[in-house]
């Protein structure tokens, strides 16, 4: 969703540093901050993040220059007695940066193969490249950071920066090189399910408005779920049944469905409201264990 007219005379990055501040001045507490490459790319919002003790997981273009030793900067030593003394910051060493995408072809990078998540379409498997690098901010700078190059089964590559401290453990990053995933499903679902994407008024304190309403109904869907989880234990044994690792749990469309049973005006009876329900999990069920099924012909054949 995009900031109403007369806000976005900032960049993107400063309002994300003016949300985090605002954040941070309410006690909020968070463990990592992930963000898009819309972000990532900005050196300065990278560096003010590592300024104020904050780790993040920054997506970044494949165009993105990196260097694989620390380069040395500074000031480069007077050749001649005639004209005005160098002044300014200049990498002295010779190696070049490379862009990640570069990385990613050669031959020299290692891969390994890991199992990211369980999804409805299967579990997701992908390579991953962990590694580390150097980076310069926009006034030269150095600043290392780890690089993971995640590589899809399509050939698609997402690239992440992280600041995570040197003896950080590769399953530890790759896990958070992922991690932005779930937010943007929160978004997904808020659009699609709670009404976010219906908001047509033009002032911000408006749009503030909307976006409280859309946070407080996706805080109750996520209570909702959470309390339907530990009341209702997944069976094992259906699992096998259905031939698959993790039974699909309560979704937001689901909680939705839920609810037309019991608002003021109902739309729906209390039995018709779970069953419907119950045959929308087992379809999903049924329908991961057929990608499941096809994931494991592939690569049995490979």
């Amino acid at each position: 969703m995009g900031l109403p007219p007369e806000r976005t005379f900032a960049t993107k990055p400063e309002l994300g540093l003016q949300m985090i501040r605002r954040v941070q001045a309410r006690g909020l507490p968070f463990e990592l901050l992930a963000c898009d490459d819309l972000y990532g790319k900005s050196r300065a919002f990278r560096a003010t993040l590592e300024a104020r003790h904050i780790q993040y997981a920054a997506e970044v273009p494949s165009d993105t220059q990196v260097y694989l030793q620390c380069p040395k900067v500074g000031v480069p030593r007077r050749r001649h007695q005639r004209g005005k003394a160098p002044s300014r910051l200049k990498v002295l060493s010779r190696q070049a940066p490379h862009a990640v995408r570069a990385l990613a072809r050669s031959g020299q990078t290692t891969w390994q193969r890991v199992a990211v998540r369980n999804t409805a379409r299967g579990e997701l498997i992908a390579d991953f490249a962990v590694r580390p690098v150097w980076t310069l901010t926009e006034t030269l700078q150095v600043r290392r950071e780890w690089l993971v190059i995640r590589r899809d089964d399509d050939g698609k590559l997402t690239c992440v920066l992280l600041n995570a401290p040197e003896a950080t453990p590769h399953p530890i990053l790759i896990q958070r090189s992922c991690q932005r995933y779930f937010t943007e499903r929160t978004y997904q679902d808020a659009k699609s399910e709670l009404g976010w994407a219906d908001f047509q008024a033009q002032k911000y304190r408006a749009w503030e408005h909307h976006t409280a309403l859309t946070a407080a109904a996706t805080w109750f869907v996520a209570d909702v779920k959470l309390k339907w989880r530990e009341a209702y234990a997944r069976d094992p044994e259906l699992a096998r049944q259905f031939e698959v690792e993790v039974l699909p749990a309560l979704s937001t469309a689901n909680v939705r469905e839920l609810l037309q049973a019991v608002l003021p005006v109902p739309q729906l009876t209390p039995q018709q409201a779970r069953e419907l329900v119950a045959t929308h999990l087992v379809n999903r069920a049924r329908s991961t264990a057929s990608r499941l099924r096809t994931q494991r012909f592939h690569e049995d054949s490979s």
